[in-house]
């Protein structure tokens, strides 16, 4: 545990810097830092924790929000299921903290040094998981403390940290030219559900799914045209 807690260091800063600024908007739409810090240690989903706190801010339907912030982390289904082979012969009880601490950071830490070694398990992404639930909820408390005190810094720009977070974590998704028609395409659908005004986090949730599914036809044909190819002579 403590490897990954140790190595997510970098990660867990770069997370706590659009936390704090998750924290004060936060506060400037009406959340106490109690509630700030509770909903960071109990949701720990960062975009989803965005994406209901904007919906709250909008319309203040609690409801609203809940259903925003479960539609922007259906992608984490995904996320558990390129871990089965990490959690396999994990305990129970363990194997649903792992679940609970897995964010983007620590999963995409844990499978990159998976790959270098198999022994990587389920303690490395618990002690890495819990790293970043310790920081996230800092910083996010941190926020809020200062953002109830201070004047609106949305005019600032704050803001967009959140946008700068999500560009970040794209770049590090990135691998190449064969990635382009998948998130332009997810991009496109992205803009075009925006621009018929569906809500932000349905407009996420829908681009996401677009991408997903030309990413699966394209490794479909690339996998009918591997199957047909004539083979070479020996």
């Amino acid at each position: 545990m403590w490897r990954g807690a140790t190595l997510i260091l970098p990660l867990g800063i770069g997370a706590a810097v659009y936390g704090f600024a998750f924290g004060v908007l936060a506060a400037q739409v009406g959340f106490p830092a109690w509630g700030v810090g509770l909903m960071s240690v109990g949701v720990f989903a960062g975009s989803s924790q965005i994406a209901a706190v904007d919906q709250f801010a909008a319309n203040g339907a609690v409801a609203g929000a809940v259903v925003a912030g479960m539609a922007l982390n259906l992608r984490c289904l995904g996320i558990m299921a390129s871990l089965s082979e990490v959690l396999r012969a994990t305990p129970l009880m363990k194997k649903l903290l792992a679940v609970h601490v897995t964010a983007d950071e620590n999963w995409a830490l844990t499978m990159s040094e998976r790959a270098r070694d198999p022994s990587v398990d389920a303690d490395f992404l618990i002690g890495s998981g819990l790293m970043v639930v310790a920081m996230w909820t800092g910083s996010t408390v941190l926020g809020a403390w200062i953002g109830a005190g201070v004047p609106d810094l949305t005019g600032y720009g704050i803001g967009f940290a959140f946008t700068a977070a999500f560009i970040a974590m794209a770049r590090g998704l990135w691998r190449g030219r064969r990635d382009l028609l998948p998130f332009a395409s997810s991009f496109a659908a992205t803009a075009v559900l925006v621009r018929f005004e569906v809500e932000g986090a349905f407009a996420i949730l829908g681009g996401a799914a677009v991408g997903v599914i030309v990413s699966g036809a394209m490794r479909l044909a690339a996998a009918g045209r591997a199957g047909t190819a004539p083979e070479r002579p020996s």
